[in-house]
């Protein structure tokens, strides 16, 4: 197996499953805030443009 053969490969690999690896980490990251566990830190990052800064939380 030459050197350019070996590039050829690997730049293959890269297209195409570099390219299906982002399309599921872009899901991922995209529905991560969904989940249920995410609830309480969502609410929190909604309000927190509502908090004071001597309101002691």
């Amino acid at each position: 197996m030459s050197w350019h053969s070996t590039y050829d490969f690997l730049r293959h690999m890269a297209d195409s499953w570099g390219l299906l690896a982002m399309v599921l980490m872009w899901i991922a990251f995209a529905l991560w805030p969904f989940r249920p566990g995410a609830k309480h830190h969502n609410d929190r990052a909604a309000n927190m443009i509502f908090e004071d800064q001597n309101d002691g939380k």
